[in-house]
């Protein structure tokens, strides 16, 4: 409670208000007491001086005897004055033998009897009072002149004595005010202490209050049970503090939204203030960036944001105003920024926000849409101006030779057929893709499959002069689930893309093995053909690639992504792996069935 401010200044105001006060009245009640003991020294002498003149006028024995007249005045320092006796030619005639001088020196009392002699003798009857500063501070010479009639002439009886405006009675006074000052400061300082601990106990426990709001303790109230304007304090605080509460609830409420919407949006979002520190950070954007490099960024920030230029927009945006785009693209990210200012409550640019969205995917699908579109333009164009080509000649007669005519209509049977194919394909690529296509899987026996692909494709590649086998590596295959239509074409597929880039003396090889750590079945068809760029391989599952294009090698492009798409419907997978003039090796699994579910 001591370390109140309030109480320690209301003490010091009371006390200062006792000590002010009794100087005052120390001050008043000095002077008019040095006025009233002066007066009171000054009246007495005068009586004095008046009693022994009538005295004196009494006893003429004492103005005609010298002897007895200097006895008398020689005795009287008994007296608080000294009388000096002058004849009417101002010659002393008679003065006591002591001097009552008090503090003063006998020389400044000397020159009080010589102001006598030069100033106030004189024949007047009339009464005379003197005060004389001798130059002590508080003692001054009272002179007191009283005409004296003896038959012989006028004599003048002087008192001379030492008057003080001060005295023990005053110093007594003011140390007693002094005392009872003290001793009344003393005794109220309990009651004040009372007083005012009961004002400020309430004040303190509103500021403990509002120190704990400021913590984030909205649940404590002040005392509303104190009278007064404390009580009316309390009230309002505490009407002041719901109000506050309550809007902490809807900031909280409305916090927890946003930053809800923050997390699950799908765009990263960063806001920092005016120096560049960011203050809001989604769950989102710490996993955005993952495809970018963050090797050699030694700062926070670009360990945030893994590129200068972002940042370089930030401080731009928050100098100008500006709101700010930027696109941002790499060999395997691509990124959409926007940075817009924050603005604070009177207008100011207080920071800036940026919105980081992935746009990859999509440029890709745009980038995978143009070339489909330029890919199905050329692969369409190709066969109908080969058609085009072969029938305006016949339509004008400009052939005349049945055979060429039987050739022109073969070629354009052929490119018919190709043309036939391509639209198949397409066709069927996008049913399975968009899911709409729909083929059972049930148990068959894969040995039996690859047997009679042997058979059929044994001649075509003798004829081409290619060497092919078909080897069981770990021996016969188990029954193994799929579509065995499905799996034929794939298998199709993937020996006429090995034929079309393996050239004459080379071998292609259809391999399987069985593992039994996942229970799976995996067909390689492995050629020793020219191989895969390293660049080509990524893309050699999209639709319209064609790995060797200058080579003009007949096909559409869509075989692998065919294969892919159905393997990726069974539920399976197909892999690449390749080395430039040494040959190609695609393989793909198959499930092993259960012996509960083999139908062999």
């Amino acid at each position: 409670m001591f370390h109140s401010v309030l109480l320690r200044r209301t003490i010091a105001l009371v006390l200062g208000a006792l000590l002010v006060t009794t100087i005052f009245s120390t001050l008043a009640f000095t002077m008019a007491s040095k006025t009233a003991t002066l007066n009171a020294q000054i009246n007495e002498t005068y009586k004095q001086t008046e009693v022994f003149a009538d005295f004196l006028k009494e006893e003429p024995l004492i103005a005609e005897d010298e002897t007895f007249r200097k006895y008398f005045f020689s005795n009287t320092d008994i007296m608080s004055s000294n009388f000096f006796l002058f004849d009417p030619n101002g010659i002393l005639l008679c003065a006591p033998d002591i001097l009552d001088t008090k503090n003063l020196d006998v020389e400044h009392f000397s020159s009080a009897i010589t102001y006598v002699q030069n100033n106030l003798l004189n024949s007047s009857l009339d009464d005379v009072k003197r005060i004389i500063d001798v130059g002590s501070v508080f003692d001054k010479i009272l002179i007191v002149q009283k005409p004296v009639e003896w038959s012989d002439g006028i004599y003048y009886l002087v008192s001379v004595s030492t008057v003080t405006d001060e005295g023990e009675i005053i110093d007594s006074f003011v140390n007693i005010l002094l005392l009872s000052t003290f001793c009344a400061a003393l005794i109220m300082l309990v009651p004040i202490y009372l007083v005012v601990r009961r004002i400020v106990r309430p004040i303190q426990e509103i500021n403990t209050i509002a120190q704990a709001y400021g913590e984030g303790e909205f649940g404590v109230r002040a005392n509303e049970d104190t009278r007064g304007e404390v009580g009316e304090i309390a009230q309002s605080f505490n009407k002041m503090a719901d109000q506050i509460s309550d809007a902490f609830d809807a900031i909280r409420v409305e916090r927890n939204r946003l930053q809800d919407i923050f997390d699950v949006i799908s765009e990263g979002i960063v806001v920092v203030d005016e120096n560049l520190t960011p203050i809001v950070v989604n769950n989102t954007l710490e996993t955005i960036f993952d495809k970018v490099s963050k090797k050699n960024l030694f700062t926070e920030k670009l360990q945030l944001i893994p590129f200068h230029e972002v940042w370089d927009d930030y401080e731009k945006c928050i100098q100008t105003g500006e709101s700010l785009e930027r696109t941002l693209e790499g060999p395997n990210y691509a990124y959409q920024v926007n940075i817009v200012p924050k603005f604070g409550v009177n207008e100011e640019i207080v920071g800036a926000t940026g919105f980081f969205r992935d746009v990859y995917e999509e440029l890709k699908l745009e980038r995978t849409r143009r070339d489909y579109v330029a890919n199905i333009s050329h692969e369409l164009r190709t066969p109908l101006q080969t058609l085009r080509g072969l029938i305006e000649p016949l339509i004008d007669g400009m052939v005349k030779n049945e055979a060429d005519k039987q050739r022109y209509y073969g070629i354009i049977l052929h490119e018919t057929m190709r043309l036939s194919r391509l639209i198949n394909d397409m066709l069927e690529l996008s049913k399975l893709q968009s899911g709409t296509i729909a083929f059972k899987t049930f148990p068959f026996d894969m040995n039996e499959l690859l047997s009679e692909i042997e058979t059929k494709y044994m001649s075509v590649m003798r004829n081409a002069g290619i060497t092919f086998q078909v080897k069981f590596v770990t021996g016969k295959l188990p029954t193994v689930m799929g579509n065995p239509d499905r799996v034929e074409q794939i298998l199709v597929i993937l020996l006429d893309n090995a034929k079309k880039y393996t050239p004459e003396g080379e071998t292609i090889t259809i391999e399987s093995e069985y593992s039994e750590a996942d229970e799976k079945v995996y067909i390689s068809v492995k050629d020793t053909g020219q191989g895969i760029h390293e660049y080509d391989i990524d893309h050699i599952f999209e639709r319209f690639f064609k790995a060797d294009r200058a080579r003009g090698k007949h096909g559409t492009g869509l075989g692998l992504a065919i294969a892919k798409e159905l393997l990726t419907y069974m539920g399976e997978s197909i892999t690449v792996e390749s080395e430039y003039g040494k040959g190609t090796t695609f393989t793909f699994t198959l499930k092993k069935v259960d012996s509960s579910n083999s139908w062999f």
